[in-house]
């Protein structure tokens, strides 16, 4: 009996003394904040990541918040309601502009995901003579990509934004507007290109890519938190890297959970839409991102596409000076991915 005793005993002590040990071996999670635009393409990374836990593998732990676009995103970031995410390129310009964020990084290229589009029943006589919408009414979201996109196609055909009507409006609205037969052009994004296709035959006029324009999507971080959470922030970065290396390897199963990710949003669309967004909208691994942001000439790919998306803005009047790109746009961040091993493997992991 008192051997039994003692062996019991001294398990317990065994217990005791390796509890410690096992706390220390699972550190607690680092809670960061990310926000993001529910059901679109660019966001879904968010999803899988939390669905394949890869979060906690870098020792996060995600508190997420959801906007409809990126102008009230970009507002609650003064009550530090946020501190990493990804939103549209315009928004993205103009958080800096007032509320000093960062941008880290690219989403992905979505020159073909944002359009000006254009009911079915008019949609031949117009696409035959575009000059013939001088005069009409636009609905579009001011001060984002789709806006961007709209004035790149009208300034291919030559006409001036004040020949025609602009109308800001929701995107649900301009849907719903076009759906009922009470407008006939709109600027939309992707997913609800799709949706407007597919509910109510309309037609995509032009694209920002078929008028020119180069539409990132960005990665930002609040600049204070950037400043002071440096690790964390490439951390995020890698996390969101991984999502898109597993989606581009695996593509039936990243479908999947893209089904799931737009029904979360209320998105319902085909999945040949799905599988559109995939084909025309170029993502960008660890290697890309920094061959975008490279400086060495001067000026990078990425300066470039924001200056102009910056000159749009100023003669939307968002703008009254051009910031310069490097005030903004850092590489920091990913090359803090690139030089670590393990979140560089990590980054780049397609499994």
């Amino acid at each position: 009996m008192k051997l039994k005793l003692t062996l019991a005993a001294l398990a317990a002590l065994a217990t005791t003394a390796l509890a410690p040990v096992a706390a220390q071996a699972q550190p607690a999670l680092e809670e960061i904040k990310v926000s993001y635009q529910p059901a679109l393409y660019w966001a879904l990374p968010f999803f899988v990541a939390t669905e394949k836990n890869w979060w906690a593998e870098v020792g996060l732990k995600p508190v997420f918040s959801t906007f409809p676009a990126g102008v009230p995103q970009i507002a609650a970031v003064a009550s530090k309601s946020w501190d990493v995410g990804g939103t549209g390129s315009v928004p993205a310009v103009l958080g800096h502009v007032r509320f000093g964020i960062k941008t880290i990084g690219l989403t992905n290229d979505e020159s073909a995901g944002n359009a000006l589009l254009v009911r079915k029943e008019v949609a031949d006589k117009i696409a035959k003579d575009p000059g013939s919408i001088k005069g009409q009414t636009i609905l579009l979201t001011s001060n984002s990509t789709g806006d961007y996109a709209v004035q790149s196609c009208l300034k291919k055909w030559g006409i001036a934004k004040s020949d025609v009507i602009i109308k800001n409006m929701g995107q649900a609205e301009i849907i719903s507007a076009v759906s009922s037969n009470n407008a006939d052009l709109a600027g939309l994004w992707a997913p609800n290109i799709y949706t407007l296709e597919e509910k109510a035959g309309a037609k995509v006029l032009c694209s920002g890519k078929e008028g020119g324009a180069v539409v990132p999507g960005a990665l930002i971080a609040r600049g204070e938190y950037a400043e002071q959470n440096p690790q964390n922030v490439a951390k995020f970065l890698a996390v969101y890297l991984r999502a898109w290396s597993w989606m581009n390897a695996n593509k039936p199963a990243a479908i999947e959970m893209m089904k799931k990710f737009y029904a979360q949003g209320g998105v319902s669309i085909s999945e040949a839409s799905m599988n559109k967004e995939f084909d025309t909208r170029p993502t960008f691994a660890l290697a890309r991102q920094l061959a975008a942001m490279d400086r060495a000439k001067g000026t990078s790919d990425m300066d470039g596409w924001f200056d102009q998306i910056a000159t749009f803005m100023r003669g939307t009047g968002a703008l009254q000076t051009l910031p310069a790109a490097n005030e903004y746009i850092t590489d920091a961040y990913m090359k803090r991915v690139q030089a670590d091993a393990k979140l560089r493997d990590f980054a780049n992991n397609t499994k």
